[in-house]
């Protein structure tokens, strides 16, 4: 039964475009895909927002674009190499869009959308151990991922990187992963871990939580991200802030839940919600998601 599990991590990432300096955290679950078997799966998430957390306090308009928009297509596979070690691969393509003024736009040079493929992520799961608590199984697991820009898009220095669609960082993030689950399909998943980026963009500590169910029909979670910048990161339009959007502090606090369902012949759906509930330079943003998979 465990095959039918290497889609739930899909489940996770379907709120990869949220910003563009937010990392997907679930990028991976507590389940394996074991040997020999794996998922590939297509999802769309669509969201915008028009307040953003800023310091020293929320603003209700985002400058110069009012409110903005954020589409992403992404494709994530994933493939057991052996019983207690998993491949992941995640590539987005994203478009951000606002609703600025055209005469302003022409005034200061800029545009109203970007597109592109964003980054490309690679990871590398791995068992290093499993054992009972109680009537409950424990499974201990450490992630290595990189992520790396895959286009040439933008990620210059002004006003207009609030519509970016990434920050053009290298990212190298190492996970421990706590998973325990019942015979009664019940399951818990935490993880955390640190993330280093090239160039101006901080490091980060990344965390999330998980609590769902995962049953031959039905799968469901709800689920808490969370993301701290390094201190060494400035604040938009703060004291220390010259214009590098790349350099600012990414902090932030999402919620989610995310259904996943079984089809017929190895397909499947799902669908999913996330919205951010706290932050530090960062979109308000809420998104819907939705995806297919196939399992194998």
């Amino acid at each position: 039964m465990q095959h039918i599990f290497p889609i739930l991590g899909l489940a996770g990432i379907l709120a990869l475009a949220a910003t563009p300096t937010a990392s997907a955290q679930s990028l991976v679950s507590g389940f394996m895909a074991g040997k020999g078997h794996g998922s590939v799966a297509v999802s769309v998430t669509s969201e915008n927002y028009q307040q953003a957390y800023l310091v020293p306090e929320k603003v209700t308009t985002v400058p110069i674009y009012r409110e903005v928009y954020v589409t992403s297509v992404n494709l994530y596979g994933t493939y057991g190499i052996t019983s207690k070690i998993d491949a992941i691969v995640s590539l987005p393509y994203i478009r951000s869009a606002g609703r600025a003024n055209g005469r302003v736009l022409d005034d200061l040079g800029f545009q109203n959308s970007r597109q592109n493929f964003q980054d490309v992520t690679g990871a590398l799961k791995f068992k290093s151990y499993s054992g009972t608590l109680g009537n409950s199984l424990v499974d201990l697991l450490g992630v290595v991922a990189v992520s790396t820009p895959v286009s040439n898009y933008q990620s210059n220095t002004g006003l207009d990187y609030i519509i970016a669609i990434g920050n053009r960082a290298t990212k190298v993030t190492t996970l421990g992963v706590m998973h325990v689950k019942t015979a009664s399909g019940v399951f818990a998943t935490g993880q955390a871990g640190y993330s280093v980026r090239s160039g101006r963009v901080p490091n980060a500590f990344v965390g999330e939580t998980k609590v769902g169910y995962a049953g031959r029909k039905l799968y469901a979670e709800a689920l808490a991200s969370v993301q701290r910048s390094d201190e060494s990161g400035t604040d938009v339009l703060q004291p220390g802030f010259d214009g590098n959007f790349t350099a600012t502090r990414v902090d932030f606090v999402r919620l989610g839940v995310n259904v996943f369902r079984p089809l017929t012949k190895g397909f499947g759906a799902t669908v999913g919600v996330s919205t951010y509930v706290a932050g530090r330079n960062v979109g308000q943003s809420t998104g819907l998601s939705g995806g297919v998979s196939y399992n194998f």
